[in-house]
């Protein structure tokens, strides 16, 4: 077994894994699931659909509290996690139907726009979902 067949299978390793991503969402709000059905139904391999309904792993993946993993999106990528409007630039990225919606909304005036408008309506999504916290 060479070095440079161990360099090569690293590489192929490591490009096939660069794109790997998981979504947190909360699949017991209707509005939510509802959308996220839509991004399911593109068929991309390389994003993980995780519900983060009383989800114990979830909140050890994201180092996420379940208030915090309820009030947004998330997206763990590379080791990294995003929330709320940028995780949904990164997911769009990651979505050919999408993209154009995402480079358009990740403008920076845009963006800043797109980000206040998405915490508005998730802090009422938060409100009518807050009852499935575990105190």
């Amino acid at each position: 077994f060479s070095i440079r067949r161990f360099c090569l299978f690293n590489f192929l390793l490591k490009s096939v894994y660069a794109g790997y991503m998981k979504i947190f969402f909360n699949n017991s709000c209707s509005i939510c699931r509802s959308e996220i059905n839509v991004y399911k139904k593109q068929g991309i391999k390389h994003l993980e659909w995780v519900d983060i309904t009383n989800n114990k792993s979830a909140e050890n993946d994201t180092q996420k509290t379940s208030k915090e993993l309820l009030r947004r999106l998330h997206v763990k990528q590379n080791g990294k996690t995003y929330s709320g409007a940028k995780a949904f630039i990164i997911l769009w990225g990651n979505i050919p139907k999408f993209k154009l919606l995402g480079k358009i909304l990740s403008k920076p005036i845009i963006f800043h726009i797109f980000s206040f408008t998405y915490e508005v309506v998730a802090f009422f999504l938060y409100i009518k979902n807050r009852n499935q916290l575990k105190n």
